[in-house]
């Protein structure tokens, strides 16, 4: 036999042999019956004549057998782990997969599936690790006539309190008298800053930009009495009211400046209610009174309205009359406070470990992060180891107001700290501790509580989000109800189709009602003050403000490209931006708005806020004509109405919108298709003048109808947010 026609006919029965297989597994798969490969003849008949090709058959057919045998169903369920099945109440817990809850329920999957049926979840978006709300876990349980009981949290070991805390209150016999702690509050450009610059014989307020402080500062003044007085000089501008309000929690006697000429203005009644709140007494300080319009009986009177009562009215207010540009009565001031300290018998311990407060803090380049503060109980010396916060410090140098550095401060001495790890927030309590090992011990429990409440925090939101949007998901579960699946997916395309297909660049455009900022300030105070004006912000209908970033220093890199991923924009108050930062912002399109006025920097907020929003429409009126006779024209087969009108006021100009106005009613707008007058087509009529005039769409004409002609203009909004300026 040829050798040739051999190969073929063996090919062909492996193929006949192969094709019965096939047919044998499509019909035993039916009835789940294990399939086996068809043996052929065991010995064919050319093996005998070519048995090199039956070896070769042989082994092609073992390995066919290891690679296509297949197990049944019964089998596969056989080797499956049997699932425990649950009697009685089920242990859940929240965000439990699918397939955690067919384990605890001892179901397979399709049983949760089925279950799922009487919810309104889509369960073509299901798989088995997607995670269940609580609601639906427990319908499914009871849904299969079980009970459900929440399983037990792990309970975490509870972490030892290593928070540091105040002392005990001292002994008495131990106290020694101190300094007064002075704050200067009022109305601004009332003389807060010439007052104290006044005491202090230095030049503060020629320093200030636009005549207001921009942030605190505290002072020791010595009086030639040899007295002391700390003064704080809280920021007079309404918008630092949060600092001005913290200033007075450290302090004993607030010295209140009314200016005689203006009398009680807004910042005054609130410096009032922040004194009242803190529990200190007023001395009134009226200013200019060297002004030929100044009355300060008419300033003593009106402050009887907010229950600031002077003496002469037999109030228990000390009143001066001052002038802190011309240096009048300062000492009489001085020494009403120094009385006003002896009455308070002010003392504190000056032994043990430190106690103080914050006022300022700033990153300062040469120094680090800097602080100024009081001390209220201990003496503060080199090589002590503090706590404010979450930060600490072993204290390198200190200074005074003057920049002189110092070797000690006692209670009620304003001092400069250096040597803090990081800025820590100004009215932070500062707290001396044993050594650096016990200072690490504090700021990890203070950063562990703070982490704790925000994950309690967190948890709330995502709930009510969860909640939110699942209201708004089964909403649109129920509109698309009475649809198929297939129907369902096409409504949903069509409906976010703009947004798939949306460039990035197009997708901010949609973002556009929304001012993305970045706040950068000198000091954590002037930063805080900014936030707190921002968080009046009431108009997110109109435009959303998102801050989203803030902190202390000159604007840098990180700034621009946080601002370039937000589409935002940089505000910096009393800080710098060097020559690349500008040049990288300027190639980024990015705007960096530089302010040392708290105010001009808000005006520039709400300007920015003004830009986002959508321009409105607004109709400008150029002419009014009343309709006085209405009569038809035909024109090839059309009749055409027309008005007899005559112009009442203005002008009617053909190229310029109309509208038809019927019984105080609009009942059309749009063009007009012409307009003649003694059959003339003309562009404009004039007041007084007659004419025949129609409409584009053929609209019907009444005897009394008013025919207004106008012109669009779009007309940039301002936000309705009022910061209080």
């Amino acid at each position: 036999m040829n050798r040739g026609l051999m190969l073929k006919f063996e090919n062909l029965v492996q193929l006949r042999g192969a094709c019965r297989q096939l047919r044998t597994l499509s019909y035993r798969k039916v009835n789940r019956a294990q399939w086996k490969p068809v043996q052929l003849s065991a010995h064919p008949v050319w093996s005998v004549l070519y048995p090199q090709f039956w070896q070769k058959d042989k082994l092609i057919s073992i390995a066919l057998l290891q690679h296509r045998h297949l197990a049944t169903k019964e089998e596969t369920r056989k080797k499956k782990k049997k699932i425990p099945l649950t009697r009685g109440e089920v242990e859940i817990r929240q965000k439990m997969t699918i397939e955690e809850l067919a384990q605890a329920m001892g179901k397979d999957l399709d049983h949760i599936y089925e279950a799922l049926l009487y919810t309104g979840i889509d369960l073509d978006s299901l798989e088995p690790d997607s995670i269940l709300h609580e609601d639906h876990i427990k319908l499914i349980v009871k849904k299969s006539g079980m009970k459900y009981k929440s399983a037990k949290l792990k309970e975490e070991k509870e972490r030892e309190n290593t928070d540091a805390v105040k002392r005990p209150p001292a002994d008495p016999a131990v106290l020694t008298p101190r300094p007064p702690v002075v704050t200067i509050l009022g109305h601004v450009d009332h003389g807060k800053t010439t007052l104290l610059d006044s005491l202090r014989k230095t030049q503060v307020a020629s320093m200030e930009a636009g005549g207001i402080t921009q942030h605190i500062g505290a002072f020791l003044v010595h009086l030639p009495s040899g007295e002391k007085i700390t003064f704080l000089d809280t920021p007079g501008h309404a918008a630092f009211s949060a600092m001005r309000a913290r200033g007075t929690h450290v302090t004993d006697i607030v010295i209140l400046v009314v200016a005689a000429e203006d009398g009680v203005m807004q910042q005054t009644v609130e410096s009032i209610q922040h004194a009242k709140n803190a529990g200190v007494p007023l001395i009134l300080a009226i200013n200019k009174c060297d002004k030929p319009e100044a009355d300060p009986e008419r300033v003593k009177k009106e402050l009887l309205a907010h229950d600031v009562v002077c003496e002469e009215f037999g109030g228990d207010v000390q009143a001066v009359n001052i002038s802190a540009l011309k240096g009048e009565n300062l000492m009489v001031l001085a020494e009403a406070t120094v009385a006003l300290a002896e009455m308070l018998e002010l003392k504190a311990d000056s032994t043990g470990l430190v106690e103080g407060t914050v006022i300022e803090s700033r990153k300062d380049k040469g120094k680090g992060p800097v602080t100024t503060a009081i001390i209220q109980r201990g003496t503060l010396r080199k090589g002590c180891v503090l706590v404010a916060g979450k930060t600490w410090a072993k204290v390198r140098f200190m200074f005074d107001e003057n920049g002189k550095a110092v070797d000690a401060a006692s209670p009620g001495i304003p001092v400069e700290i250096m040597g803090w790890k990081e800025v820590p927030s100004a009215g932070d309590e500062i707290l001396e501790v044993e050594s650096e090992q016990r200072a690490h011990e504090v700021v990890a429990w203070r950063t562990y509580v703070e982490q704790q409440e925000r994950m309690k925090r967190d948890m709330e939101v995502i709930e009510a989000k969860q909640k939110e949007h699942r209201m708004e998901y089964e909403k649109k579960q129920q509109k698309l109800a009475h649809l198929t699946w297939r129907q369902r997916k096409a409504v949903l395309y069509k409906a976010n189709k703009h947004v798939m297909f949306s460039k990035p660049k197009e997708r901010t455009e949609m973002d556009k009602n929304v001012l993305s900022v970045i706040v950068k300030g000198d000091v954590d105070g002037s930063v805080e003050a900014i936030l707190n004006i921002m968080d009046s912000y009431d108009a997110d209908d109109e435009c959303k403000l998102d801050v989203i970033h803030f902190g202390m220093g000159d604007i840098s890199e990180t700034d621009v490209s946080l601002a370039e991923a937000f589409n935002g924009v940089v505000f910096g108050f009393s800080v710098k931006a060097n020559e690349s930062i500008k040049q990288l912002a300027a190639k980024k399109g990015i705007k960096i708005k530089l302010h040392n006025i708290i105010y001009k920097l808000i005006e520039d907020l709400k300007d920015e806020l003004n830009s986002r929003l959508p321009p409105s429409v607004v109709e400008n009126t150029i002419g009014e004509a009343s309709v006085l006779d209405v009569f038809s024209v035909t024109v090839g087969k059309n009749k055409i109405p027309v008005a007899g009108c005559r112009v009442q006021k203005g002008l009617l100009d053909k190229k310029m919108k109309f509208k038809l106005i019927r019984n105080r009613d609009v009942i059309w707008k749009g063009s007009l298709s012409s307009l003649k007058h003694h059959k003339d087509d003309v562009q404009v009529i004039k007041t007084g003048m007659d004419c025949g005039l129609s409409l584009d769409n053929y609209i019907e004409f009444s005897i009394g109808d008013e025919i207004i002609c106008y012109e669009e203009k779009e007309v940039q909004q301002t936000t309705s947010w009022d910061p209080g300026f």
